[in-house]
Parts: C-alpha cells; structure tokens; sequence
C-alpha cells in the first residue's frame, strides 16, 4: 500500500473588489476544494463569508504589525502557504481584487513553488483598477493610461505624458523609504505634488479614488485642486487618477508617412 501523501498545489485567486459581485465561478471552485484557504482580504465581513466556503480558513492579515518590514511580513505570508503545499495539500492563497495586481505574496509563492516542483496557478479577479475605469467613466483606449506606484513614482524619474490619464496607487503611504508605515501624512504628499508640478499645473482637478468593497458601499470619488492634495485625508486603500492636462498633440511627420502608403 503507497502511504505517499498527495503532491501538493497552490491556486493564488482574485475575488474581486465588491463581497460577493466579483466573485467567478471558477475561483469559487478552487475555495472550495482547497484543503486549506490562507485569505488576504479587505475585511473581516468577508472572511466570513469565506467560512461557507472552506472550512479551514486561515487570515494572513495577523502577520501585520505596526513597525514590522511589509517585506518580511509577504515572506512570512509565502513561507506560511507554502509550507502547507509542502504537507502535500491542495492550497488556496485568496486576495482581494486581483492577485497580481500590487500584490507580492501571490507572484512569490507561485514562483517558489513552481521551483520546488509543485503545480501552481493565478486565477484573475476584478481588481481596484476595473472598477477605477468603470466608476470614474474612463476608457483607456480613448486618450491612453499611465500606472505607478505613488512612492516610486517619486523616487524615480519616469517620462511623464499629461495628454494622458495618470493613476498613482497606494497614495496613503506616498514617499515611505521604510517598508513600515501603513500612512504618511502632509508633508509627504506635498512632496508628491511637488513631482506633480512638473507636469500639471496646481488647479488641475484630481480625484483621489476608492473602490466600494462591500455592497451597500459607493466608491469614493473626490474631486480637488492638485494643490490641496496634502490635506486630503488619505489611506492605503486610495488611489489618486488624474485626467489629461493637454491635448494629443499631432506627429505631422508619421501622418504622412503613413498617408502616402494609402
């Protein structure tokens, strides 16, 4: 009799932004049949709703803590699902929105267990940005779209296009060097604006965004000044779009290049 304990598997899933409405059916699926779901979500609603569908749920918000390293804490996350693959099960990692998006632990584990020789799978959901394009009315193809993350957007040069939409992420720690903090405050985000105004002029309307994450919720949608960015009362949760400064500006040389191959 083979007493070999099954191989082990890791299925990182989305399950989108709003409890229950994003939720697919093939994600709902691997909760389901999973021996184990280590959860990473947005509130303790929705753990609990989890619960009906696993019954071994596992939080891995815990290994957070006010002046611990974001980093090791995601290696600890990693270590945690992994070692549970390891054991031979069938592992869920199930995050919030969609686990590629601005989410380190889910790319980690599945290229740390696909080194070990264990099958490893994402599965999409609805992220931030989704629901970004639908509430705010924004179509990407239309004038184009530029993403960042806010505290890298800051600390390094990117070219930016103000003919097009920017999206900065995670504007509620902009500018933490520390991998600790869970906010920054004013003096922070006007070193943001500060970035900014070499692009946009300080009237130009922004809108700090935030997703709905529960069904009784309406997203945050607040339009101000760039100037008055700083006193904005921010988490990790919002997101700053800006709209075009200027128009698309014509490339007369590559138009008639491409007239004269009609």
């Amino acid at each position: 009799m083979n007493n070999t304990p099954a191989k082990g598997s890791l299925a990182c899933v989305g399950i989108g932004m709003t409890l229950g409405s994003h939720l697919s059916a093939r994600t709902r699926s691997y909760i389901e049949q999973a021996d184990v779901a280590f959860v990473l979500v947005s509130d303790g609603i929705i753990e609990l709703w989890l619960q009906d569908m696993n019954k071994d749920v596992r939080s891995l918000q815990p290994y957070y803590q006010e002046g611990k390293s974001r980093m090791k804490t995601y290696r600890q996350m990693v270590e945690a699902m992994l070692t549970e693959v390891r054991a031979g099960k069938r592992v869920c990692g199930v995050f919030y929105g969609h686990p590629g998006v601005f989410a380190w632990v889910p790319h980690k584990a599945i290229e740390t267990a696909r080194s070990e020789g264990f099958s490893a799978h994402m599965e999409p959901g609805i992220s931030s940005e989704d629901c970004l394009y639908a509430d705010l009315g924004i179509d990407p193809g239309a004038r184009g779209c530029q993403h960042y993350e806010a505290s890298q957007f800051m600390l390094y040069r990117r070219c930016i296009d103000p003919s097009a939409w920017l999206i900065l992420w995670q504007i509620g720690i902009a500018g933490d060097r520390t991998l600790k903090r869970f906010s920054t405050g004013e003096a922070h985000r006007q070193v943001l604006v500060d970035v900014l105004a070499r692009h946009y002029p300080l009237d130009h309307e922004v809108v700090v965004y935030r997703a709905a994450t529960l069904p009784f919720q309406s997203p945050r949608i607040e339009c101000l000044a760039l100037e008055r960015l700083p006193l904005a009362e921010v988490g990790m949760a919002d997101t700053l779009a800006i709209p075009p400064a200027r128009p698309l500006e014509a490339d007369d040389e590559i138009r008639s290049r491409l007239a004269a191959l009609v």
